[in-house]
């Protein structure tokens, strides 16, 4: 899972930088803090070292996925729009939300920090690109996408309590990510803003 989630997250993470016009650089670093910055995060809360510090295997897969972000960027005119794109982002969070679960039930955390653990490792990259690429982190305004993640640590924490563990239970989490996040992509999903829900309580007290 984790294997998945580096690679399809340095690929989003580098199309991004790459749509902003940054040099090559500036794009290897975006396209690694999209892979990164979410799991050392989860490693630090764990009080652990960041796997991406342990191992010259970590650091490859996250430039393999910033190669494929480039080849992409050759072959299609707007690769951050294409589903292929969309799909790796998608399978990167289900990847990322299952890895977080199953390292906060292994260090032994509350059914919360379980559920926080998966949606920190999921979007936490994610969130860290956006403040290098100048801009508010998207989870906090824009499309259905944090809540996707802790939808899937909220269904890893209900198969441990109705005795599901292990491959199965990491199975049910990455499935209702992927599953949800795919749905909110298709059917354009969003949540509702404390200004929409105004209108809307407006719109009620005008009838």
């Amino acid at each position: 899972m984790n294997t998945v989630g580096l690679v399809a997250f340095a690929l989003v993470g580098a199309t991004k930088a790459m749509r902003e016009e940054f040099d090559v650089f500036g794009i290897a670093v975006v396209g690694l803090v999209t892979a990164f910055a979410g799991g050392a995060t989860r490693d630090v809360l764990v009080n652990r070292v960041p796997l991406a510090l342990g191992s010259l295997g970590e650091i490859s897969l996250g430039l393999f996925g910033v190669a494929l972000a480039v080849g992409l960027t050759v072959l299609l005119d707007s690769p951050e729009d294409h589903p292929v794109t969309l799909a790796s982002d998608a399978v990167g969070l289900a990847a990322f939300a299952t890895a977080g679960s199953i390292v906060a039930t292994d260090a032994g955390l509350s059914s919360f920090g379980v559920v926080a653990i998966a949606t920190i490792n999921a979007v936490g990259g994610g969130a860290f690109a956006d403040v290098l690429l100048d801009r508010s982190p998207f989870v906090l305004f824009d499309d259905f996408y944090a809540s996707c993640a802790v939808l899937g640590g909220s269904a890893y924490v209900a198969a441990g309590v109705v005795g599901v563990t292990g491959g199965t239970a990491a199975a049910v989490c990455a499935a209702t990510t992927l599953g949800t996040r795919l749905a909110a992509v298709n059917y354009g999903w969003r949540l509702p803003t404390a200004q929409a829900l105004g209108l809307a309580r407006e719109g009620v007290g005008e009838k």
